[in-house]
C-alpha cells in the first residue's frame, strides 16, 4: 500500500512541481518511507512509499526506463514474479533486486496495452509513454488498489485518494446526488461514480488510455461464468483447492516486515491464519500475530471458543480488542477524512481498532478473510436448480441436511421451495386460480397496511419522495432487482453475481483507506484471481453437499483447521454489538442529527419516518432496515457537514487515530 498521483495538462500547460507536491503531501499517511515527483513538460507523476515487500526497500518511484521514454508510478504487489522475470529478460539481475514496478514497466515495454492481462496481484499504476504522448493506467482484477480520476478538456488528474485530486484548483468540488441516492438505497452497482461530480473510479479489471484527443477505457479481463472443472473425485477437488489457496496465502506473505492476520473465528479468517502459520513454521519464521475482537458484554457476538481452538495449535501471538466497549462512531471525523465519502460499512470501528493495535506491534501487512463466502460460495443456489428441475428427493435430502447443520427449520425451508417451484407454476397456468391468488394477495396487503402501517419495510420508506422521483430511483432500483432475479436462476449465476457485485470493490476501497491510516497494507487471499476462477468453475456438489455449504473449503482444510471450526454451522452476528454501541455511546449524537439538525439530510430523507425508526430502535423494537436507514442518514449527515465546510478536504490529519468491517451489519470483520 503506497500512494500515487499524477497530472496531465491536455492543453500543454507546464507542470508546476509545487502543485504535484501538494497532492503527494496530502497522501503522506499512505507512505511514510519516502516521497518523490517526476515532471516533464505538461506531465507529472508522484509517489508516496510504504515499504512492504523485500524488493520495495530498493524501489525508487516514479521510475523511468533506461531510455527515459517511459515513466511509471505504481501501488502494486506482483505475485507471478517468478514467471514474468525470465519472460521479460530481467533474470540477468538477482531476483531479489528486481522490483515490482520494474516488472510492470518491462511488461508494458514488451506487451504494451495488453500488459495487465499478464499480471497477477494487486495493482494500480500509471505509465507516461513519451513516444506516443499518452498516459496508460490500469487497476487490478477486483479493485483491491484504488484509482480515482478527474478529466476535462484541459486536464487529467488521478490519485489513490480523492482528497489528492481535490488539491487542484481546476477540479470542482460538487456533490453527486446520484451517488447519494444510490447510497441511501444500498445500490453500489455503478462501479465508476463517486460522491463527487465528475470524479470517477477506474473500474476493476480495466485499463485506460489518456491523450490530448480522448480517454479510452477498456476491460482487459472478465470472469468466465461458463467454465466447468471436472475432476475425478471429491478428494481431487479438495486437494486442488488446498494447493491454490495455499499459494494465494504464500504469495501474500512476501514481506520485509511483520505480517499479521485477522482472526474472527470464522471459516475464512481461520483458514488464512492456520495456512499462514503453517507456511511460516516451515520456513522457521516467527509466530503469526493475530488480531481478534472479543465481546464481554454482548456475549452473543463473542467467538472466543473458536478463536482459542485456532490458537491452541500454536505458533500464533494473539492480540485482542474489546469490541463492545467502543462506539461505531469512534474517531468518526478522522475516519471520514480518510474515506473521503460517507461510511456505509457498519463494523468499520472494529477493524479500525484492530489496525491501531497492529500498528503498535510493528505489523505492516494484514491478511484479511474478507468475504471468502462469495469466493467459495455457500452453494445454496443449487437448491433452486433441484426444485426447478423437479428433483424433489435430492432437494429434500439437501434441505434436511442444511436444516440440521445450520439449526434451521426444515419444513419452513422446504415449504418455500414447494410454494415457489411447485404450486406457483400450477396456479399461474390456471386463470381462475391466478385470479383467486391476486384477490387474496390484495386483501392481505390491505390488512397488513391497516394493522402494521408503522412497520412497513421498503427500500424507500425513509427517503424524500421528491428526491426519489427527481433521480428516478425507482427505475435504478428495478435494474438492480432484475440483476438479482437473474442471479437466482442457477447456482452458477448466483455465484457469479456475488463475485461481480459493485459492493465488492467499494468495500475493498473502504478497507484500504482505513488500513492506510495506520500505514498497513491489507491483503486478501480469497480475492486471488486463480482462486476465484477455480471456485466459480466447481460443480454445485463441491459447494453444497448433504446440507454442508462451502464444502470444498471444509474438505480442503482438513488437518489444517481445528475440527470445531472446520465443521461449525453457525456464524457470529455482530449486529447486537453495533446496536449496543450506538445505544450506549451515541444516543445524544443520533438525536442531535435526526431531531435538532435534520436540515443537512432533509432534502434526501423523510425525517418523520427516520424519527419513527429511531423511536423503534431505542425501544428495542427495531428491524434491520430501521438500523440501516438510521446509520445511512447519520453518516451521510456527518459527512455532508464536513463536505459543506470544506473540512473533508482541508482537515488537519492530527485527530485521534485509535480504533473497517464488512459491508453487512451482521458480518464478522
Amino acid at each position: 500500500m503506497s500512494g500515487i498521483a499524477g497530472i496531465y495538462y491536455l492543453d500543454d500547460k507546464p507542470i508546476e512541481r509545487e502543485t504535484l507536491g501538494k497532492m503527494v503531501e496530502i497522501l503522506a499517511h499512505r507512505g511514510p518511507d519516502g516521497a518523490d515527483v517526476w515532471c516533464e513538460g505538461s506531465v507529472g507523476l508522484g509517489h508516496r512509499m510504504l515499504w512492504t515487500t523485500p524488493e520495495s526497500l530498493l524501489e525508487k518511484l516514479p521510475l523511468a526506463n533506461q531510455t527515459g521514454d517511459l515513466v511509471i508510478t505504481a501501488d502494486a504487489r506482483i505475485d507471478n514474479r517468478d514467471e514474468l522475470i525470465p519472460q521479460l529478460e530481467l533474470d540477468i539481475f538477482p531476483k531479489e533486486k528486481v522490483t515490482d514496478s520494474q516488472i510492470i514497466l518491462a511488461a508494458y515495454e514488451k506487451w504494451g496495452e495488453q500488459c495487465p492481462e499478464k499480471l497477477l496481484g494487486d495493482f494500480a499504476f500509471a505509465i507516461w509513454d513519451r513516444r506516443e504522448h499518452k498516459l496508460f493506467c490500469a487497476r487490478d482484477h477486483f479493485g483491491v488498489k484504488p484509482f480515482y480520476y478527474y478529466s476535462s478538456d484541459k486536464i487529467f488528474v488521478f490519485a489513490t485518494e480523492i482528497k489528492a485530486i481535490l488539491c487542484l484548483p481546476e477540479v470542482p468540488c460538487q456533490l453527486n446526488e446520484v451517488r447519494v441516492g444510490d447510497y441511501l438505497t444500498s445500490m453500489f452497482e455503478d462501479k465508476a461514480i463517486t460522491f463527487y461530480q465528475d470524479i470517477f473510479r477506474l473500474p476493476p479489471s480495466h485499463s485506460m488510455i489518456v491523450n490530448c484527443k480522448a480517454i479510452q477505457l477498456q476491460s482487459y479481463w472478465s470472469l468466465n461464468p461458463n467454465r466447468e472443472l471436472c475432476l475425478s473425485s471429491d478428494e481431487e477437488y479438495a486437494a486442488k483447492f488446498r494447493e491454490i489457496f495455499t499459494e494465494a496465502v504464500r504469495c501474500r506473505l512476501r514481506s520485509a516486515f511483520p505480517v499479521g492476520a485477522m482472526l474472527s473465528g470464522g471459516l475464512d479468517s481461520s483458514s488464512i491464519a492456520c495456512t499462514a502459520r503453517t507456511i511460516l513454521a516451515e520456513n522457521e519464521g516467527q509466530p503469526l500475530p493475530t488480531f481478534s475482537a472479543i465481546f464481554d458484554e454482548v456475549t452473543e457476538c463473542d467467538e472466543r471458543p473458536y478463536i482459542k481452538a485456532v490458537l491452541a495449535q500454536g505458533s500464533m501471538e494473539p492480540h485482542y480488542l474489546h469490541g463492545d466497549r467502543l462506539s461505531p462512531l469512534t474517531d468518526i471525523d478522522t475516519v471520514l477524512w480518510h474515506q473521503d465519502e460517507p461510511l456505509y460499512a457498519f463494523n468499520l470501528f472494529l477493524n479500525w481498532g484492530l489496525y491501531g493495535i497492529a500498528n503498535s506491534k510493528g505489523v505492516r501487512i494484514m491478511l484479511d478473510g474478507f468475504d471468502g463466502d462469495s469466493t467459495v460460495s455457500h452453494g445454496v443456489g443449487y437448491l433452486n436448480e433441484l426444485a426447478s428441475s423437479g428433483r424433489w428427493l435430492s432437494l429434500i435430502a439437501e434441505v434436511r441436511g442444511y436444516a440440521k447443520n445450520f439449526n434451521q427449520s426444515f419444513w419452513q425451508w422446504l415449504w418455500a421451495y414447494i410454494h415457489n417451484y411447485g404450486l406457483k407454476p400450477i396456479i399461474f397456468k390456471s386463470k381462475p386460480l391466478r385470479l383467486g391468488l391476486r384477490i387474496w394477495q390484495a386483501l392481505l396487503r390491505r390488512v397488513t397496511q391497516r394493522n402494521c402501517s408503522s412497520h412497513q419495510s421498503s427500500w424507500s420508506n425513509t427517503l424524500n419522495p421528491d428526491f426519489v422521483e427527481h433521480l428516478s430511483l425507482e427505475t435504478r432500483r428495478k435494474v438492480l432487482e432484475q440483476a438479482l432475479s437473474k442471479s437466482r436462476q442457477s447456482q452458477k449465476a448466483e455465484h457469479y453475481y456475488s463475485l461481480m457485485r459493485g459492493i465488492m470493490p467499494y468495500t475493498l476501497e473502504v478497507i484500504d483507506k482505513a488500513a492506510a491510516a495506520f500505514a498497513i497494507e491489507p491483503r486478501f487471499p480469497f480475492w486471488d484471481k486463480r482462486l476465484v476462477e477455480f471456485c466459480l468453475s466447481l460443480p454445485p456438489k463441491q459447494k453444497i453437499h448433504r446440507g454442508w455449504t462451502r464444502m470444498v473449503l471444509r474438505r480442503g482444510m482438513a488437518g489444517i483447521l481445528p475440527k470445531e471450526v472446520q465443521w461449525r454451522g453457525d456464524k457470529s452476528n455482530l449486529g447486537p454489538s453495533f446496536d449496543h454501541g450506538l445505544l450506549n455511546f451515541e444516543q445524544n449524537r443520533l438525536e442531535e442529527v435526526l431531531f435538532n439538525n435534520p436540515e443537512l439530510i432533509g432534502k434526501y430523507t423523510e425525517i418523520n419516518a427516520l424519527h419513527e425508526a429511531y423511536r423503534r430502535f431505542i425501544s428495542r423494537k427495531d428491524r434491520d432496515d430501521d438500523v440501516i436507514a438510521i446509520w445511512r442518514a447519520l453518516t451521510l449527515a456527518l459527512w455532508l457537514k464536513s463536505f459543506q465546510s470544506g473540512k473533508s478536504h482541508n482537515l488537519d490529519e492530527g485527530g485521534d487515530i485509535s480504533l473497517i468491517g464488512s459491508i453487512a451489519r451482521s458480518k464478522a470483520y
